[in-house]
C-alpha cells in the first residue's frame, strides 16, 4: 500500500485498489496531478482505507479480479457504509455478468475497461471528483433540512404527551407531564436518527401518526384498568400500586422506586421512527395519570448511577411550562453535554 492520508484535512482524494503493482504506478502517474491518490492491493486493504479515511475520500476506483474477494464486494461495502464516495469499477477482463450486476445494484457510477485511455481516464476522474463535490453540497443542505425535521418531530412528540394527558384526565393538570419529561431527561437514552435515504417526510409523518395513536390507545386502556383495579386505594398506596403495575421495570423499598430499566422512561420521545412503544412505557404514563387523579405526585432524583423517584408534593406550573420543556430538549448543548433525545 502506498501513500498515507495526513492527519490534517487533505484535498479530496481518490482511492485506487488493484493487486497489480504496475497498474497502481500507472494510475498514480496518470492521476496524481489531479488529486491525491491513495492505494490498496486487495479488497481488505480497500475496506481498511475506507474505514480509516472515508471522510477524506471522494472517489473509489477498484479493479474487479483480485485474489480473494472481487472488486464488486468492495464497491458494495462502500455503497452501504459511505454512499457519498463515487464508485468506479475497472477491469481488463470481459466479466460482463458481474459488471452488469454491479451497475444494477447501484454499486458503481461508471465502468472503465482496461487498458485505459489516459485522456479518457483523466476526464472520468475529474467528472467523478466534481460529482463527489456536488454530493457533499447536497448532503450538507439535506442535513440542515433534516435537522429541522428532527427538531419538529421531538417537539411534536412532547406536544402529543401533553395533549394525551389533557384528553384523559382533563386540561390544566400539568404535573404528570412534568414528571414524565423529568424522567425522560434523566434517562437520556440515545437512539439512531431515521435513515433519510429510505424515509421521506411524508413517510415520517405517517409513521409518527400511527405510533402516537397506538400509544394514546394503550395509555387510555391501561388507565381504565388501573381505575378499576385500584378502587378504594389512594395516594398512600401509590408506590405499591406502581411497583405492581411496572413489574421488573422498577424495584422498591417501600419509600422509593429504583428504575432497573431506565430506557422505559424515555421510549416515546427517543424511539426510532416507526418503532412501537412498549406496554411498560404506556403503563408508566398511565400510572402518572392515575396518581394525578388520586391527588399525588412523584419527584425524581439521581442517586449515584441510579434513577430514583419518591412520593412528593404536587406543584403549580406557569402557562409556558410546556414551551420551556421543548426548548430544553432542543437546545444544541443538550445533544453534547446532557442526556440526549434523538428521533
Amino acid at each position: 500500500m502506498s501513500h498515507t492520508i495526513a492527519n490534517q484535512t487533505p484535498p479530496p482524494a481518490i482511492l485506487f485498489v488493484d493487486d497489480e503493482a504496475t497498474a497502481v504506478k500507472y494510475f498514480e502517474r496518470a492521476i496524481g496531478s489531479i488529486a491525491p491518490v491513495v492505494t490498496g492491493a486487495s479488497v481488505d486493504d480497500g475496506k481498511a482505507m475506507l474505514d480509516a479515511h472515508a471522510s477524506s475520500l471522494a472517489v473509489l476506483v477498484s479493479d474487479q479480479r483480485m485474489p480473494g474477494e472481487h472488486g464488486n464486494e468492495l464497491l458494495r461495502y462502500a455503497r452501504e457504509r459511505y454512499p457519498h464516495i463515487v464508485r468506479i469499477l475497472t477491469t481488463a477482463y470481459s466479466e460482463l455478468d458481474q459488471t452488469v450486476e454491479a451497475v444494477n445494484q447501484g454499486q458503481i457510477h461508471r465502468y472503465i475497461k482496461k487498458p485505459w485511455d489516459i485522456s479518457a481516464l483523466r476526464m472520468e476522474m475529474k467528472q467523478a471528483l466534481e460529482l463527489s463535490g456536488l454530493r457533499k453540497e447536497r448532503d450538507e443542505l439535506v442535513r440542515e433540512k433534516l435537522g429541522v425535521l428532527q427538531t419538529q418531530t421531538v417537539a411534536t412528540r412532547i406536544g402529543v404527551v401533553h395533549t394525551l394527558c389533557a384528553s384523559l384526565i382533563g386540561p390544566g393538570r400539568f404535573q404528570p407531564v412534568e414528571t414524565y419529561l423529568t424522567g425522560t431527561e434523566l434517562a437520556g437514552t440515545r437512539n439512531a436518527e431515521p435513515d433519510w435515504r429510505r424515509m421521506d417526510y411524508a413517510d415520517l409523518v405517517h409513521a409518527e401518526s400511527e405510533c402516537s395513536g397506538s400509544f394514546g390507545h394503550a395509555v387510555g386502556t391501561r388507565l381504565a384498568q388501573l381505575r378499576a383495579q385500584t378502587a378504594g386505594r389512594g395516594v398512600a398506596d401509590a408506590l405499591p400500586v406502581l411497583m405492581d403495575v411496572l413489574g421488573a421495570t422498577v424495584r422498591g423499598n417501600g419509600e422509593a422506586l429504583f428504575w432497573t430499566s431506565p430506557s422505559t422512561l424515555s421510549e416515546f420521545l427517543t424511539r426510532p421512527v416507526g418503532h412501537a412503544v412498549s406496554a411498560e412505557h404506556a403503563a408508566w404514563l398511565a400510572c402518572l395519570l392515575w396518581l394525578e387523579e388520586a391527588g399525588g405526585a412523584l419527584q425524581f432524583f439521581r442517586e449515584g448511577d441510579a434513577i430514583v423517584c419518591r412520593a412528593g408534593a404536587r406543584a403549580s406550573f406557569a402557562a409556558d411550562r410546556l414551551a420551556v420543556w421543548i426548548e430544553r430538549f432542543l437546545e444544541p448543548a443538550f445533544d453534547q453535554d446532557k442526556p440526549t433525545v434523538r428521533v
